[in-house]
């Protein structure tokens, strides 16, 4: 089905004060999409008109749009960071100005609501386009990019609106001092740009540039993605193998050899856009040292001491265990959000509620805060506070929450021995824990990354100041122990690997987190454990609903209209005294444009699909009159005469790696005599999962 086009969704009047959630619900108002092509006459016919030349030019085509993918979503990074940077800067001078101010004289309260109040203000005008204009757009975006890349329509996710409400939103949020971190984001920005330009026409403006038509099907458009949330990645952290390797691990679910290559190609043209045009912007232009959003620096290599790489490996207990905590508690707090805090209004006021607290918290802890260090210790700090320090010395908790998180994520890295005291880092990991977990999940645009890295980063250093405790003279530099605690900690929360050993069942990372909240049916890359004694006649849908292969308007469209009936899947019968055979699909979209086409007196063609890509117009759109219900339609051409099929008796993994493998939406059940059963479509897949009992089955509802 098309994306819904709806007046206003969850409108204000009519709202429960408590919505009810059931973590064992699966939603059905998630439609798949259709990453596996239907070879019917109209899609064959085209394929063997196609020269040699034709299909060359194509993938020359590919080629460009990948570069293209990544030359606009580094172009956007730019933007992101520019932006961000002003802003930032402005706040944090004034603030430093008016703290100075009142230092000596007192009256620092004033310093404190001046803080909070350009906090909140910011964060109030990200939430406020969010929680009213785009909902869809809030968070980093990433657990709906993995379920449209897993075949689930999200209703708006890779819209223009979404996109421009993405980065305005984010852009507030980092300038609002929120505990979040603009390289989440960069993802759902770099997967809706690669949505854009990879059809030649917009949408939401009603533009078509004519080109690029070949690509107007899910199929293409999902590869496109993968390279646009792969170009986002790169953009964020100036990684393309690392962009390639979170696309291939973490977002899709479908890839291939030539996919590798292009997405590396988007990869590169994105970090190299930022790269130069921020070397520009910083008047140095040609001079590339800004690969992505954030830059960790070079590290001293010479560390080859068995004991430094032993302390290395103790660091992943610690992240485990932060990050589950970290997974548990947002788990909980997103529930309650869920059930208390679901209308717009509440959604800013919790914002801004916290965009305060933080601000608070901050200013007290910097307050309090008696560790001072040399100014000439510090590097690259641009707002050093001295506070209540002597003069030539900062406020070194000032280094930490008075800075952008990524730039203090570097000096946590990078700062030499005896520019942080224990005390100040145990206090800012406890603090900064907290308030990361608790912003997650704000109607904001924010992402996770940061934070995480950032909360590793302090307590890994704080491990790299206290093991010289030990009488040895082999430790390493404090900074070398932060980068491993910000590898930890966001692979304990995220579950982010190089190589996820499939036999291996971790605990569910904290997008998997959101996506199973969301009621989504995520259909993962193994069935459960344990479920070989299901098989496809207890998981298929049955009776299946069927038509003719000549059949009357007036049956078509009572069928069509019929909403119990929600597989958008028919079966086709060859012969009307006969059961169906394997001969498939008629669907939704096929008979809207069918109908359409039959009104002006044309035959339909392919490209009337592509024309009405994605948004296909509803069934209510067509008007049939009474004779025209009477008329008869054949089906024959529109009917993929070649679907998937297996017995029924196949076992419920052999149908799962052949469902998510081959990108179906439906897989037809047949019997001994090749007879139509059943169909088995991604909720009858998702709705089966293991649970704390075993295997577990979940309730459909409308949710």
């Amino acid at each position: 089905m098309d994306e819904e086009i709806t007046s206003e969704e969850d409108s204000l009047k009519g709202r429960p004060k408590e919505i009810t959630h059931n973590e064992k619900l699966l939603s059905l108002k998630y439609e798949s999409l259709d990453y596996d092509n239907s070879e019917n006459q109209l899609f064959l016919e085209e394929e063997r008109r196609m020269s040699y030349l034709g299909f060359r030019c194509l993938e020359i085509s590919r080629w460009v749009v990948c570069g293209l993918i990544g030359f606009l979503t580094g172009l956007i990074a730019c933007f992101i960071d520019i932006m961000v940077e002003q802003l930032t800067g402005l706040k944090y001078y004034v603030v430093k100005e008016n703290i100075e101010k009142f230092t000596a004289g007192g009256g620092l309260s004033i310093s404190l609501i001046l803080w909070a109040v350009l906090n909140s203000a910011f964060v109030m005008v990200g939430a406020i386009i969010v929680a009213f204009f785009e909902p869809i757009a809030g968070g980093s975006g990433i657990p709906q990019i993995k379920c449209y890349l897993n075949g689930v329509k999200i209703p708006r996710v890779v819209r223009l609106k979404t996109l421009l409400v993405k980065v305005a939103g984010v852009i507030c949020s980092v300038a609002g001092g929120l505990v979040v971190g603009k390289e989440g984001p960069m993802i759902h920005s770099g997967a809706v740009v690669a949505a854009g330009v990879s059809q030649g026409r917009s949408t939401s403006l009603k533009r078509d540039f004519k080109i690029f038509e070949y690509f107007r099907r899910d199929t293409e458009k999902r590869d496109f993605v993968s390279a646009g949330a792969a170009a986002g990645v790169s953009a964020a952290f100036g990684a393309p193998v690392g962009g390639v390797l979170f696309s291939l691990e973490e977002a899709a679910s479908y890839w291939n050899q030539m996919l590798t290559w292009r997405i590396f190609f988007a990869s590169m043209i994105s970090t190299f856009t930022l790269n130069f045009f921020l070397s520009v912007y910083n008047k140095n232009p040609g001079e590339l040292s800004n690969p992505g959003l954030i830059n960790f620096g070079s590290f001293d290599r010479n560390v080859r001491s068995f004991v430094f790489v032993l302390t290395c490996e103790c660091g992943g207990p610690p992240g485990g265990l932060l990050g589950a905590l970290f997974n548990a508690l947002n788990y909980w707090l997103t529930i309650f959000r869920i059930r208390y805090i679901h209308r717009p209004c509440l959604q800013v006021m919790e914002a801004m509620l916290v965009a305060a607290v933080t601000a608070t918290v901050s200013f007290i802890m910097i307050y309090f805060s008696n560790a001072c260090q040399p100014l000439d210790v510090v590097q690259g700090e641009d707002y050093p506070l001295q506070l209540y320090c002597d003069d030539g010395e900062y406020n070194s908790m000032a280094t930490t929450f008075f800075n952008r998180p990524e730039k203090s994520v570097q000096n946590l890295f990078h700062n030499p021995p005896g520019s942080y005291h224990p005390l100040t880092l145990g206090v800012f990991t406890i603090t900064y824990f907290f308030l990361a977990c608790w912003t997650y999940g704000l109607a904001v645009s924010a992402g996770v990354f940061i934070p995480s890295l950032l909360i590793g980063a302090a307590w890994g250093r704080l491990i790299g100041i206290m093991l010289p405790v030990f009488p040895l003279q082999i430790w390493a530099d404090p900074g070398k122990y932060a980068l491993i605690g910000a590898a930890a900690q966001l692979g304990g929360s995220h579950q982010i690997r190089v190589i996820r050993p499939e036999h291996n069942k971790p605990l569910p990372g904290l997008y998997d987190i959101h996506i199973k909240l969301q009621s989504v049916p995520f259909v993962h890359s193994e069935a459960p454990p344990t479920s070989h004694w299901l098989t496809a006649r207890e998981v298929m849908s049955s009776p299946v609903t069927s038509f003719n292969r000549v059949e009357r308007v007036g049956t078509i469209v009572d069928l069509l209209s019929n909403t119990s009936t929600n597989h958008n899947g028919f079966p086709v019968y060859l012969q009307a005294d006969e059961p169906p055979r394997t001969t498939l699909l008629f669907t939704l979209q096929v008979f809207v444009e069918l109908a359409r086409s039959k009104l002006t007196r044309r035959k339909l063609q392919l490209k009337d699909f592509r024309d009405a890509y994605p948004r296909f117009p509803p069934i209510q759109s067509i008007h049939v009159s009474q004779d025209e219900r009477e008329c008869m339609m054949d089906l024959t051409e529109f009917m993929n005469p070649t679907p998937y099929t297996v017995p029924q008796e196949t076992s419920l993994p052999r149908v799962y790696k052949l469902f998510r493998a081959l990108g179906l939406r439906h897989l037809v059940v047949v019997d001994d005599s090749n007879r139509v059963v059943g169909l088995v479509t991604r909720k009858d897949l998702a709705r089966y999962h293991l649970g704390k009992h075993g295997l577990e089955e979940l309730q459909l509802a409308q949710t």
